[in-house]
């Protein structure tokens, strides 16, 4: 994984850049069990792994929103633009979780920056990701996401 660093100045050119892949991150009950908690969604097919084991996929699932949240790890990796003074997750366009995340399973995101938008007082950035699960033949997630950048 490299890291695409860029001037503020150099933004607005970005458009149809393929910014690669993050690292790989495995995804662990601990984590799973963490966000259960952050969010009160506690239901079996995340926290019960002896349950779960028998359920309809074979062992504990992260969340979906886990799985999307994790987008932000993987985006800081991504890019880094110098000359900031904020920079903002501005939202999402579209989200879909395709696959779901077993526990244990290794995800990372790949990001291509679709749109470069005028804003005011910065630029706004239209990124596909999709977070591919290590071996598996669907992504887990595939979004759009709005990055915000100010100078």
């Amino acid at each position: 994984m490299t890291t695409t660093t860029v001037a503020y100045a150099d933004v607005a050119g970005l458009a149809g850049t393929d910014l690669g892949y993050s690292e790989w991150l495995e995804v662990t009950q601990d984590r799973v069990d963490t966000f259960a908690d952050a969010t009160d969604d506690h239901q079996w097919i995340h926290v019960d792994p002896v349950r779960a084991a028998d359920g309809p996929f074979g062992a504990p699932i992260a969340h979906g929103f886990l799985s999307l949240s994790l987008a932000v790890k993987f985006w800081s990796e991504l890019l880094e633009v110098d000359g900031v003074t904020t920079k903002v997750n501005y939202g999402l366009d579209k989200v879909r979780f395709i696959s779901p995340v077993k526990v244990g399973s290794r995800v990372r995101m790949n990001a291509v920056i679709a749109e470069v938008t005028e804003v005011a007082g910065g630029y706004q950035l239209a990124v596909d990701q999709t977070i591919e699960i290590d071996g598996g033949a669907k992504p887990a997630v595939v979004a759009r996401g709005l990055y915000r950048f100010y100078a």
